[in-house]
């Protein structure tokens, strides 16, 4: 085990209001590094969010909670619908059978979202709408965020 000093993603957003793009550039970059390397080892974490991505006291990002994780093998679809419902890929709100590590980068997009502008973009207290928004990909990029960084979430 190792000692996080630098708390979580989450808390870092919190206490900035949200994350300058160059600092949101080297955070993805470590994101998905780690990530890359969990789906080369057929491991799809199921549950990225800022709350399970914690930093040391350097700022490097650490991937944590592998509660809802699991191993498929290249080409196999998974079923089970888990992890937050604002980070979860439409196919997954939808019922459907759904590729892991796919599922795994559209959380990767909401998070970089979230970092640069200090919000979600599918947010709704009622579920039903929330996942409606998220299933027709309803979500608009304040002006502040650069025309690159919005090409890339979307």
């Amino acid at each position: 085990m190792e000692y996080a000093r630098g708390g979580e993603l989450f808390e870092y957003i919190v206490n900035r209001k949200r994350v300058r793009e160059k600092d949101a550039c080297k955070f993805l970059h470590q994101i998905l590094s780690g990530v890359d390397y969990l789906h080369r080892l057929g491991i799809c974490h199921r549950d990225l969010k800022p709350e399970n991505l914690i930093m040391d006291d350097h700022n490097n990002i650490k991937i944590v909670d592998f509660g809802l994780s699991n191993t498929y093998k290249p080409g196999e679809s998974l079923q089970t619908a888990c992890g937050s419902p604002c980070y979860a890929a439409p196919e997954m709100v939808a019922g459907k059978k759904y590729d892991g590590c796919a599922a795994d980068m559209w959380s990767i997009g909401v998070i970089i979202y979230a970092m640069v502008c200090g919000f979600l973009p599918f947010e709704d207290p009622k579920t039903n709408k929330l996942y409606q928004k998220i299933l027709n990909a309803e979500y608009s990029t304040p002006d502040f965020v650069s025309e690159s960084c919005s090409e890339l979430i979307s």
